[in-house]
């Protein structure tokens, strides 16, 4: 699972494949809400706003 901002999608989408050897599933973090996680508030490869969810 990887949370990035919209310059980082692409990478997320390169490690997941790599990673799993499937495609993954994107979510957008503006549209969705979770009930029991509050998804990190920040990228996880720089500084800007989490935008999507790669799971």
């Amino acid at each position: 699972m990887y949370v990035v901002c919209k310059e980082h999608v692409e990478l997320a989408i390169e490690q997941f494949v790599d990673e799993y050897e499937d495609a993954p599933d994107i979510v957008d973090l503006k549209e969705t809400v979770f009930s029991d996680w509050d998804p990190p508030a920040r990228c996880a490869e720089c500084e800007k706003n989490a935008e999507y969810l790669v799971i």
